[in-house]
Parts: structure tokens; sequence; C-alpha cells
């Protein structure tokens, strides 16, 4: 097998001088005190993945776990160390969240794929199966800004499902919409992990989907690496500090 991502005591710092980052965190370093005007979200994590194996990611809330996600998917820079990532992400993250509200669902579908890289000509072949698993075919001419937050989800989850690269990070996204639908959603992601043809990265507060799926699991606590080992090894550690 070959490397197809490999990271080197990655770290990465938010502060009020750098304007990535959300809002929150912004707040968060504007009430600090001025001798301490830098955050870790990310610091000394390091681990190596090869081509076809599903890299579970888990710790507590706030340790990191997205913010590597972001690293990997080229949405923040790091600040320490390197990343090197041997193909193109793309990203099962916040579903719904990159939609233009004023557009309608067609019109979003192919904008989305489009800022994933694919052609319009790629975004259109796959344009029926989008529209046929979403089961939203009598709302798609609608503006997005009158769907619910559960058609939001469901269409970004298609778009996700049916629009993808050889690498894929999902964020918390293994069953969307209602049960039907998160039955249908949760066959679907299981054809994509298992799929030898691509590399995939979770992060999940679900550890029995992460002991399922994942060949290896990575551990973060409060930004800091903390163990990389198979799956019931590292779950167990974990659990015992919960």
């Amino acid at each position: 097998m070959s490397t197809i991502i490999k990271a080197e005591n990655l770290g990465i710092n938010f502060s009020i001088s750098k304007s990535r980052g959300s809002f929150k965190v912004f707040l968060k370093q504007l009430f600090k005190k001025k001798d301490n005007k830098m955050f870790w979200a990310l610091r000394n994590v390091s681990f190596e993945i090869q081509k076809g194996e599903i890299l579970g990611v888990v710790g507590a809330n706030g340790s990191g776990k997205s913010t590597l996600l972001r690293i990997i998917g080229g949405i923040y820079k790091a600040d320490e160390g390197q990343i090197i990532v041997n193909g193109t992400p793309s990203a099962l993250l916040s579903l719904g969240t990159g939609f233009r509200p004023e557009l309608s669902g067609l019109e979003n579908i192919l904008l989305n794929g489009i800022m994933l890289g694919f052609t319009e000509s790629d975004v259109r072949a796959q344009m029926d199966n989008i529209i046929d698993f979403s089961e939203l075919d009598r709302f798609i001419h609608e503006p997005v800004k009158n769907y619910s937050s559960g058609m939001k989800a469901r269409l970004g989850f298609s778009i996700a499902a049916y629009l993808n690269k050889e690498i894929m990070l999902i964020d918390e996204v293994l069953g969307v919409g209602d049960r039907s639908f998160k039955r249908k959603s949760q066959k679907k992601m299981t054809e994509l992990i298992e799929d030898k043809s691509k590399t995939v990265i979770i992060v999940s507060h679900n550890l029995d989907s992460i002991r399922e799926y994942a060949t290896k699991v990575l551990w973060i606590d409060k930004s800091k690496f903390m163990m990389l080992d198979e799956p019931d090894k590292v779950i167990e550690a974990y659990i015992k500090t919960q």
C-alpha cells in the first residue's frame, strides 16, 4: 500500500490577529489575558494513512478533531509541522451550510459540485442520482431558503454521497434525516466507507461506529496527540478517561 496522508507534528493556533476560525474563537481570544493571546487548537499531532485505510478520530468536544479534518481538507494551514496529502479530499462537514439560500436546490447542486472541483458535466451526470436519493424532486426548483434544516441535510448528504473524491473526510454525518432516510443514508455511507479505492477519515462520538468501520484510531485530547493504534486498544483507553 502507498502512503496517501502523512502528518508530522501538526500544530495550528488561533489568535486575534488571524482572520481564520469562527467568531466564537475570536471572542475567546479577545477576552484572554493580554500575555496569552494564542490558543493552540492542535499541537504535536502525527500519523500516517495508507491508501484504502479508514482512520477513526476520537476525543472530547473541543479537542481539535474537526480542526484536523480542515487541515487535511486544505481549509486551514498548519502553523507547525507539515502534512502531505497525496490525493484530493472531499468533505462531509456541516451538511448544507455552504448552500446559497436564494438559489434553488438544483442550482446549489451545481454550485457545490463545482466548488468540490467537479466539472459541470460531471455534476450533471450525477444529478438524477443526487435528486432521487435526496427525495426532494418536488422541491428541487424551490429556493433553498424555503427548505427545512432536514431537507438541507438530505440535499447536502446526497451531494457528498455522489460527488466524492479519493479521500473522504466525514464529520459526525453517519446518518441524517428521519428514521427511514437515516437507514438509507447509513447504508450508503457504509458502501462509500467499504470502497477500497477510497481513503476515509471519520470523526465521531459514536464509538460503536468507529469500532465497526475504522482500521485504526487516532485519539486527540485537549488539542494534543494521545494514541494511535488498532480500534479496540484506543477506544478502551479513551473510555477509561471519560
